[in-house]
């Protein structure tokens, strides 16, 4: 989801906020995904990931790059989940475990596949 104007990026925050996920998603679980919906402690099902909105794929990725401490660098993502605590400015270097990194990948190829 990329934001290039100050309107898209007040709908974007606003679409965000609405959602029932906390702002700062640190460490969040997810309903209707998996058994635990806990992107740390399990792999989600590919077709539970496909049922996800674009927004919502972009949620739960970044929700997963927050909570090990990523600092983001788009406008959308700093007024969504903030940068306080970062430590990692390079995504490829947060430390992910297995089903973080399973569940990256996964949504990453859903929001390929839907054009996001």
């Amino acid at each position: 989801m990329q934001v290039r104007s100050g309107l898209a990026l007040g709908f974007a925050v606003a679409l965000l906020a609405a959602m029932t996920v906390p702002a700062a998603a640190q460490g969040s679980c997810f309903e209707n995904l998996g058994r635990t919906g806990c992107p740390g402690r399990e792999t989600f099902p590919e077709a539970h990931v496909k049922r996800l909105s674009c927004e919502n794929l972009w949620l739960v990725r970044n929700s997963i790059f927050k909570a090990r401490g990523y600092c983001f660098t788009t406008d959308v993502a700093i007024a969504t989940f903030g940068n306080q605590g970062c430590a990692h400015q390079d995504q490829a270097k947060v430390p992910l475990n297995d089903h973080e990194r399973t569940n990256v990948i996964t949504i990453r190829r859903v929001e390929k596949d839907k054009g996001c």
